[in-house]
Parts: structure tokens; C-alpha cells; sequence
């Protein structure tokens, strides 16, 4: 009878395992010729050599496995490339934005009654304007200071005539955070698919792109969208603006992977090109005897296949790429901290009437000053909520029907308009149409949730607009904050170091609160619990309280914690419009030991 062979284990794939399974075959299947397995023999370092080799190999193999796929990849870099896959854009640096004072002294006029009109200048959008912080900023509108709604005041009086010699004028206007960037690309022969990293990584906006031929590169969303529409003037009076397709041959898409900033482009080169002009819709259907017309019905799909490649990659020449970036990490300023106007750009009505020396006076008086934060500018995504993202953005399919989809695109609304970071919507429940209320909140210069401005929910309201459904209206109001503190006690190992012990408990909770929770997210004591038992030295965690914080640095939203505990004291109930906030972890996470 002949001898049954014992199976090879296939599934042992760590060092000792496959160690023990080598030992194993040599012993079945070469039993006169290698007998001594010592640890000291040479035989036995072969089969560690051989061993670890293994080892790692099956290391890669998992690691390739897993990081192939958006659920169980766990590198930054992958979850974003994935994404793109779903057709989620990790957005740029996000600028803020916000509403400044603008102040400015002039002379008084003829008769000492009023400003002089002729030396009240209009500031140019493009002015810069810097913070304390070092943060720059861009007037996002041109400001008239000889508006007649402004603020008039005299600012100096002569004391021989009693009449004023100088107005302060204020003023308001919209600011955006960054400054311009200028950057010239050497491109040489041609290569498919070029990819142009850029300098800078904190790019909030791509303002053109041009090669010294003078042909401008369009920005896409992909390389396969070979036309774009343009808003032209129109002379019909119900018609504010007409739509204009126009083909893009040259155009790239703006990639980022969280360290560099990358223009992409495509396949073709630019004899490859078919056309300039966008396909004429008579080209693109089937023959049909005796029509004159076209119907849906009868568009051939294969002629539509026709296109310039994914577009033209630029060879040959330098290309010219002016974008805008935010100059720091956390472009976002608290109130009473933007004050100066570094380059203001002016324009005066007449300069023929107008002094040179007084003029340079005027526009060097210039001053700012925000009443409230500004904001827009928020942390980078953790990989968790850029995952969340692109599900809930694929889902989307870039319309807002259901209060997900809005959702969604609230958080994919592009950077140059700002970023909110965290939203939630909900039907209004007294209405008598589809009206939607949207609460948001925004982050500060320290990090932690704060109110939005209002130009950054005014660009979130137009946003939505594009996409929302023709009966819907959307209310975009301030979400509230409710900060809270944790008290917890625990039972440590007798023969760790119980100092050590708290420590890390601290630092474990800290990490697991460092993103607030999500709008209406309750808080569960059991979370704590769970985070607690698992570090070593902590043999039980017995008690948990969480605590509300108000008034001070805290939010001033009062929210009573005990009658919202649930009844089974597992967790905290929290309103729709509520986010829940650990502002100061380091003292704000309170524990005792025994």
C-alpha cells in the first residue's frame, strides 16, 4: 500500500510557521539525509535564512493585498488614489475668507464740510493684506470709498477755524486668503501623459496656465472631458448670460496627493489634434432617409468615441503657471488680527486734479481691521473621513437630491471658495415647501470648531445652488458646539508604573477625540471604556463621566448632560444642530488610578 503524503500547509506564512513546516518536510521527505535540526548547526541557519525571507515575503503579499483595495487600505496615499477611482477630488489647501473694514483719510474739501471726492480712490480687487500671524490676503471686490453709504467722520479739525481738515472714511469688503504665485516650467520633447509637479504644495486655486506659444491649458475634472461651457454676454433682456460649449484640446486636471501638487495632462501632442471647435451635432448621428431632424433615438454612440486623446501634453516649450497659495499652514485669523494693507491698488477718478504728494499720503493711510474671524481653512482630512467622503461622493453622482448628496457636496465644494468642516442638513419641518436647513460649522486659527463666516456660507449657498433641486431652497445656519470634558478612574497593574499607566490613558483618549464628532454623533461612555482596556497596565476602567464645559475659552452653548444621558447611562444624546467638541485635552481628560 502505497504511503499517504501529509499536505503542505499553504496557510503558514509567519517565521515560525513556515520554520516548523520546512522542518517538517525535511524530516517526510529527506529523512537519511539531514537529521540534525540543533539550533547551532548550519542546517538550522539555512532554514532561518529561508524562514525569513518567507516571512517578509508574505509580508509584502498581505500588505499588496490589502492596500489593492479602498476598504482595507490604511496608507494615506492609497485611499486618496482609490478615491480618485470613485470620482471623490481631495481638495487643495482651502482659503478662508471673511469681511474687512477698510479705513481711509483724506483732505477736506473747499469748505471744510465733507471729504474731498476727488482723493477717495477705489481699492482694487488683488490688493494684499496681511495678518499679525503672517497669513496674506487678497481682496476678493473692488470697495469704493466714495460710496455715500460709508461711515464719514472728521479726523482732524483746525483749531483757528474750528472746521475739520481731514475725513476718515470706512468702508467693508470681502477678503480671501493667498497670494499669487508666478511659475515658469521648462517642458522638453514629448512625453504622453506629462505630469508638472508644482513648487508649492498649499495651492488653493489655479488662476492660468500658458505656454510660450500663447495656447492656454484649460482645467478639467478629467482628462476625457474634452469640452467645457462659457457664460457670453446676451442682448435678449429675459436672459442675463448664454451658455457657450467650447473645445479644450490643451487642458490638464489638478492632482494632489497630499504632499506635492501635481498639472496632468494627457495623451496627444499637438499634431494629434482633431479640432478646435466642438463636433457639430449633424456629424454624430446616423443617416436617416427623408429627415431633416434629429432625434435622440438616432445618435450613433461609436462617432462619439472621436476625441483628442485625453488632450494635448505640452513639449517644447515653457510653460507659464500662475496659481494662488495660502502662505502659511492656517491661513484662518482671529477678529482685531488682519491689519495691514501691504500693496493696495488704487484707482482715482482724475488724477489731473489731484496733488502727487497728497495722493501717496492718502493711499499710504489706507488701514483694515476684521470684526469677526476669518475662516474657511481647515486641517487636512484624516484617511477615515477622506473614505467617508468618496463613498458618500460616488453616491452623489454631483447632484443634490437626497440630504446625503447635500452633504456631500458641501464637503467637496472646491478650495478657492473655502471648506467648511462639519455639516449636516435636515427638511424644515414648518415649511410649506422643500426647504432644507443646513448647519455648518467651520474651524479657527487654533483648530477647533468655530461659527462660519458669512462670505464663506454665501459661497456654500451658491455652491449648492448649481446642483440642488429647482424646488428646493436651502438655509445655511450656524451649527452649535457643545464642549465637554471626560472623568474617568481606572485599575492598574500592580507592577506597572501607574504614572506611566495615566499617561497614556490620557494620550489614548486624546487621540481617539482629536476630530469632533459629527453633527447629532452621541457620545458613548463605552467608547471610553473600550479605549481604556485595552492599554497595557490597565486592568479595568470602573467609572466614566462626561462633563460640560461653557463660558470662557468654551463654547457658551448650554446643554444639560444628565437629563440627555439615556436611560441606561450608555451614552449622551445630542441635538441635530450639535457637535459634540473636546477643546483642551490636556485638561479637559481627567483621571484617577488605583
Amino acid at each position: 500500500m502505497a504511503k499517504r503524503k501529509t499536505p503542505i500547509n499553504y496557510t503558514a506564512r509567519d517565521f515560525d510557521s513556515i520554520k516548523n513546516e520546512l522542518i517538517q518536510y525535511a524530516k517526510r521527505y529527506y529523512p537519511e539525509t539531514y537529521r540534525d535540526f540543533n539550533q547551532a548547526s548550519f542546517g538550522s541557519l539555512m532554514l532561518d535564512m529561508v524562514s525569513y525571507v518567507g516571512d517578509n515575503l508574505s509580508f509584502y503579499l498581505d500588505y499588496q493585498a490589502n492596500e489593492s483595495f479602498f476598504d482595507t487600505a490604511t496608507e494615506r496615499k492609497n485611499i486618496i488614489r482609490h478615491s480618485k477611482q470613485m470620482g471623490y477630488k481631495f481638495a487643495g489647501t482651502p482659503a478662508s475668507t471673511g469681511i474687512c473694514d477698510f479705513f481711509i483719510t483724506v483732505p477736506a474739501n473747499v469748505s471744510g464740510l465733507g471729504p474731498d471726492t476727488n482723493y477717495l480712490p477705489i481699492l482694487k480687487v488683488g490688493s494684499e493684506i496681511t495678518s499679525t500671524s503672517g497669513a496674506n490676503y487678497l481682496l476678493a471686490e473692488n470697495i469704493d470709498f466714495a460710496n455715500s453709504s460709508n461711515a464719514v467722520v472728521a479726523a482732524r479739525v483746525s483749531d483757528a477755524t474750528g472746521l475739520p481738515t481731514s475725513y476718515a472714511v470706512k468702508t467693508s469688503g470681502k477678503i480671501v486668503s493667498g497670494k499669487y504665485v508666478v511659475e515658469r516650467k521648462v517642458i522638453g520633447n514629448f512625453e504622453r501623459f506629462r505630469r508638472v509637479p508644482l513648487s508649492s504644495r498649499r495651492v488653493s486655486e489655479i488662476v492660468s496656465v500658458v505656454d510660450s506659444q500663447g495656447h492656454e491649458y484649460v482645467e478639467v475634472d478629467y482628462l476625457s472631458q474634452n469640452v467645457i461651457y462659457k457664460d457670453i454676454a446676451s442682448h435678449d433682456t429675459d436672459l442675463a448670460s448664454a451658455i457657450k460649449p467650447v473645445s479644450v484640446p490643451r487642458r490638464y486636471v489638478l492632482e494632489q496627493d497630499g504632499t506635492r501638487v501635481y498639472l496632468q495632462f494627457g495623451y496627444g501632442s499637438d499634431s494629434e489634434i482633431t479640432s478646435d471647435s466642438v463636433a457639430e451635432p449633424s456629424n454624430l448621428v446616423l443617416s436617416m432617409t427623408g429627415k431633416d431632424f434629429i432625434e435622440d433615438k438616432s445618435f450613433d454612440p461609436s462617432k462619439l468615441l472621436d476625441t483628442d486623446k485625453f488632450g494635448v501634453a505640452p513639449s517644447n516649450t515653457t510653460l507659464t503657471v500662475t496659481y494662488k497659495i495660502n502662505t502659511v499652514e492656517n491661513v484662518n485669523s482671529a477678529s482685531q488680527t488682519v491689519r495691514s494693507v501691504t500693496k493696495p491698488v488704487t484707482e482715482f477718478k482724475d488724477l489731473s486734479k489731484l496733488s502727487m504728494g497728497t495722493r501717496s499720503e492718502v493711499v499710504r493711510s489706507i488701514e483694515c481691521n476684521n470684526p469677526e474671524p476669518i475662516v474657511g481653512g481647515i486641517s487636512d482630512p484624516t484617511s477615515d473621513e477622506i473614505r467617508r467622503r468618496a463613498i458618500d461622493h460616488f453616491a452623489t453622482q454631483n447632484r443634490a437630491v437626497t440630504k446625503l448628496d447635500y452633504e456631500s457636496m458641501a464637503y467637496s465644494m472646491p478650495a478657492k471658495f473655502g471648506a467648511i468642516k462639519r455639516c449636516s442638513i435636515s427638511r424644515d419641518n414648518d415649511s410649506f415647501k422643500r426647504n432644507l436647513n443646513m448647519y455648518v460649522l467651520s474651524e479657527n486659527q487654533n483648530k477647533t470648531l468655530t461659527r462660519a463666516s458669512i462670505p464663506l456660507k454665501e459661497n456654500l449657498k451658491t455652491w449648492l445652488g448649481r446642483s440642488k433641486m429647482i424646488h428646493d431652497t436651502i438655509d445655511i445656519i450656524d451649527g452649535r458646539i457643545v464642549n465637554f470634558a471626560i472623568e474617568f478612574s481606572i485599575i492598574a497593574d500592580p507592577d506597572s508604573n501607574k504614572y506611566e499607566v495615566l499617561e497614556n490613558c490620557t494620550r489614548a483618549l486624546s487621540a481617539f477625540y482629536r476630530e469632533p464628532r459629527y453633527f447629532a454623533e452621541p457620545l458613548y461612555v463605552t467608547d471610553v471604556y473600550s479605549v481604556l482596556n485595552k492599554l497595557d497596565g490597565v486592568v479595568d476602567t470602573y467609572e466614566v463621566k462626561f462633563l460640560n464645559r461653557e463660558g470662557g475659552l468654551y463654547s457658551d452653548t448650554t446643554y444639560p448632560f444628565k437629563p440627555n444621558m439615556s436611560s441606561d447611562g450608555r451614552y449622551l444624546n445630542v441635538p441635530k444642530n450639535v457637535c459634540m467638541e473636546l477643546k483642551y485635552p490636556t485638561t479637559d481628560i481627567r483621571g484617577s488610578i488605583k
